[in-house]
């Protein structure tokens, strides 16, 4: 069972990167979030890993955080998710909003995820609620980056930006200035000019 996995990262794509090791290419699927903080192509990088392995497959998922990895396990223990649906579940909130988000019981932010429907939401409630409490943090950074992050957030992924870059964007704009989370303009503009 491969759990951890070290070399060159030798390409990387959204949703898939191949990784170096001894002279042998490793195809590792990965998570939007886990691709955007990927090294560029050539550098060295290091994954934790989850090996699937089944008789018509041998799949492995990469993690550049461990607690990302960590609720992916859970997540896949929920009846009806595979790992890719748990890699998109991933890829549309970061682990610290979904954990969140479950233990909340807030089925309006899960949906908002592609492929997560109502009743997968209710089913992941059910589920994990009571398996996340040693996960679970404070809120998300985006509800304390002041009144008008989830609006901009929505903006953002509306114009095509991906929710976690998006998310990133917006934390990071008000890292540099305090005062930029106070209205929508300025947040919105601050969150741009990171993005890009």
């Amino acid at each position: 069972m491969i759990a951890h996995l070290r070399g060159r990262l030798f390409t990387k794509h959204p949703g898939t990167a191949i990784v170096e090791a001894g002279g042998v290419g490793y195809e590792v699927i990965i998570s939007i979030p886990t691709f955007t903080a990927l090294p560029a192509e050539g550098a060295e990088v290091s994954l934790y890993i989850h090996t699937q392995v089944r008789e018509d497959i041998l799949a492995l998922y990469g993690f550049l955080d461990l607690k990302e990895k960590r609720l992916f396990e859970r997540l896949i223990t929920v009846t009806g998710v595979g790992p890719r649906l748990a890699v998109t579940i991933l890829s549309g909130l970061n682990p610290e909003r979904t954990v969140a988000a479950i233990c909340a019981q807030d089925h309006a932010t899960l949906t908002h995820i592609p492929g997560v429907g109502k009743k997968l939401a209710e089913r992941l409630v059910v589920e994990l609620k009571d398996k996340l409490e040693d996960m679970a943090v404070a809120p998300a950074a985006v509800v304390a980056a002041g009144p008008a992050a989830e609006d901009v957030l929505s903006a953002l992924t509306n114009l095509g930006y991906q929710r976690p870059a998006a998310q990133k964007a917006i934390e990071t704009a008000v890292e540099k200035d305090k005062s930029a989370g106070e209205g929508f303009d300025s947040l919105f503009r601050a969150a741009l000019k990171v993005i890009r």
